[in-house]
């Protein structure tokens, strides 16, 4: 797999940090490198992926403090404790790797991903999403972004107009609902510089009028509780955010409304199905790419509502999950 890029331009002095987790710990110990590190990648560590290697890189001399914070929180939720390995690496061969990694990507049937280092790209009647290979959060190569943009294409035709990308990172999912849907899009993440990217990326590609980045804690955020409710919600984040946000997800989505979830593994995804059934959620999609999974879920009409009443009153009832 790519990594996901974020961080300064032209890094000076470089190391790379490597461990080895279980994939139910991926997306845990994942979370807890973004925020210090340019680049996480994740690689395949034994042929059945039970196991997958995870690589940071990250600007050297700095303070080691609040990523072993980090670290220390992921293992006493996962129970896990790998080995940490660190080595130089040569901020050249990080650039050149970068933009290696980095072609030009078709996701869908509209979206095309391009790089600014990329010149004299060939004519293409898709969507082209530009991003800064060296500064880009997100930069389309990860399976959930992938899978987002995908999920977005197969429920454009409901023309969404009051759209919220919680968790937002490099904004990638909030400027291509702008660009497809033609809409504002609420782009919101905790952390600042994410925020930041996300507004760089938009101006970038000439969508800033559309997009709006705001920094927040999630259904906390002012800007998100002034513009609700929404009747599309991203929400690329982590399986147990995404289950405890549930009821304020449900809560602030019209009726009707479609909610994108991704940022969680195959094997969570029945916990993030039942917590939002629970908030009278309706899986209408799942697609899984590699381990991770993407879900479309729908909250249901207040006729469906009333419909599925008077139908419980006459027999129980049962469970349904529609997978396509």
């Amino acid at each position: 797999m790519a990594p996901r890029f974020r961080g300064a331009r032209h890094p000076k002095a470089l190391e790379t940090l490597s461990l080895t987790v279980p994939e139910e710990a991926v997306a845990l110990y994942e979370a807890a490198l973004l925020p210090h590190a340019l680049t996480v990648g994740m690689f395949e560590a034994d042929d059945e992926q039970k196991f997958w290697r995870l690589e940071a890189v990250r600007e050297a001399g700095q303070d080691d403090g609040p990523l072993q914070a980090a670290l220390m929180l992921a293992g006493l939720v996962s129970g896990e404790s790998p080995a940490i390995v660190r080595e130089a690496t040569a901020p050249s061969g990080w650039i050149e790797k970068t933009r290696q990694a980095f072609p030009p990507q078709d996701i869908g049937k509209r979206f095309r991903i391009a790089g600014t280092h990329l010149e004299n790209l060939p004519p293409s009647q898709r969507l082209t999403i530009r991003l800064d290979a060296g500064a880009a959060f997100g930069s389309g190569e990860h399976q959930t972004t992938r899978g987002c943009l995908v999920a977005l294409e197969a429920m454009a035709w409901r023309k969404p107009a009051r759209i919220l990308d919680m968790g937002c990172g490099s904004g990638i999912l909030a400027i291509g609902a702008a660009m497809l849907l033609n809409k504002p899009v609420l782009a919101v993440d905790i952390d600042p510089r994410s925020v930041e990217v996300t507004r760089e990326n938009a101006a970038l590609n000439h969508i800033t009028p559309l997009v709006k980045a705001a920094v927040g804690d999630g259904w906390h955020t002012p800007a998100v509780r002034t513009h609700a409710p929404y009747d599309l919600v991203f929400a690329n984040i982590l399986a147990r955010p995404l289950c405890r946000m549930a009821p304020a997800l449900a809560g602030n989505l019209l009726a009707g409304g479609t909610a994108i979830l991704a940022g969680l593994l195959v094997s969570q995804a029945r916990q993030v199905i039942t917590a939002h059934q629970a908030q009278g959620m309706i899986l209408e999609r799942i697609a899984a790419d590699g381990p991770w999974c993407i879900l479309t879920m729908r909250k249901g009409s207040v006729r469906t509502q009333r419909t599925k009443q008077r139908k419980g009153a006459r027999r129980p009832k049962r469970a349904a999950t529609p997978l396509r």
